[in-house]
């Protein structure tokens, strides 16, 4: 199977519920980082680079959660499509 459509795959796959939270989670982050970095005035140098540290643990924890999946639910999917 080609690299691609396994990862589209993958992506298109229902998401455990628990790694649905953590991508919730690391959204939230990603958000306040960006919040934080666009803020207008003058924001303190070391506050930037924990924004800018938060957007991307968010980004990467988001990218990651997207990409586990479901096994049981993902089965069950595609039982249903074959009827």
């Amino acid at each position: 199977m080609n690299i691609l459509s396994e990862v589209k795959n993958r992506a298109m796959a229902p998401t455990p519920p628990f790694f649905q939270f953590l991508k919730n989670a690391g959204l939230i982050i990603a958000a306040v980082g960006i919040a934080v970095i666009t803020a207008p005035g003058a924001v303190p140098a070391i506050l930037l680079a924990y924004a800018g540290h938060a957007v991307t643990a968010g980004t990467i924890l988001v990218s990651i959660c997207q990409l586990t999946v479901d096994e049981s639910r993902l089965e069950e999917r595609l039982l249903a499509s074959v009827k």
